[in-house]
């Protein structure tokens, strides 16, 4: 019958797996802020043909309508 040997991992690759972890969840946070974004200026724009809307939130139309043109990464 074989024997199991359970052996410690190696301290590099512990860090290995760190630093692929941080990488991931950096990345999933910036597709997530990406998205956010991008949802938003949809909102901004439809919004922008409401003047009573706009005038609560202190936008004219053009300038809710110059940041809903904005690329979703900036």
């Amino acid at each position: 019958m074989p024997t199991l040997i359970l052996r410690p991992v190696r301290p590099a690759a512990r860090l290995n797996q760190l630093i692929w972890g941080t990488l991931l969840a950096a990345r999933w946070h910036a597709l997530r802020r990406q998205w956010v974004r991008r949802r938003q200026r949809e909102a901004l724009r439809q919004l922008a043909d409401d003047p009573y809307l706009l005038r609560d939130l202190g936008l004219t139309r053009q300038q809710a309508l110059d940041e809903a043109d904005k690329p979703f990464w900036q």
